[in-house]
């Protein structure tokens, strides 16, 4: 599926929804003490998002990897922050929320790495490089895979014996 606006992608969706968690989270008694944790928890949190968005606004696969990685070393450093929280004996009451937000950032980490793998072994080099000339090598390439298959499934249709069923071995 090809997606034209980063709104519409679940993963970018995800992440929105743990910043809105741990916006929520942080206004809990617990994050009022005195330092920067409450606040360097929710730069973190919303930085996943942030960097999905602009890596997606780029307009090339090779910038778009780069802030990918950095939204999944925010996500990364939400949850290190969470264990933290957790760990503290005044958040004991917190721990099943903390463990929730905790596995909702890991989701959002490995969505991250599976579409930054995906994008790494892809010839696609983003919206930007798109030209008149790419565009039709792409649907020239897309024409001559679509009329390989046919010629294939015609042929096995035509003569199965010389075709072993896709399963076999």
């Amino acid at each position: 599926m090809k997606y034209e606006r980063f709104e519409d992608l679940p993963v970018w969706r995800a992440a929105i929804d743990l910043a809105h968690q741990v916006y929520a989270l942080t206004r809990h008694e617990v994050f009022t003490q005195p330092g920067d944790l409450r606040d360097q928890l929710r730069r973190a949190a919303l930085s996943v998002s942030n960097n999905i968005a602009e890596g997606f606004e780029r307009g090339s696969t090779s910038e778009l990897l780069a802030f990918l990685y950095i939204a999944r070393g925010s996500a990364g450093e939400v949850r290190s922050m969470l264990h933290f929280v957790a760990e503290c004996e005044e958040s004991k009451h917190l721990r099943s929320q903390i463990s929730d937000l905790k596995s909702l950032a890991e989701s959002c980490s490995r969505q991250i790495r599976a579409w930054a793998d995906s994008l790494q072994n892809s010839e696609i080099r983003g919206q930007r490089h798109l030209t008149d000339k790419t565009r039709r090598e792409h649907e020239s390439r897309r024409r001559a895979d679509a009329f390989k298959q046919q010629i294939e499934k015609t042929l096995r249709e035509a003569r199965p014996q010389d075709y072993p069923p896709p399963n076999a071995e």
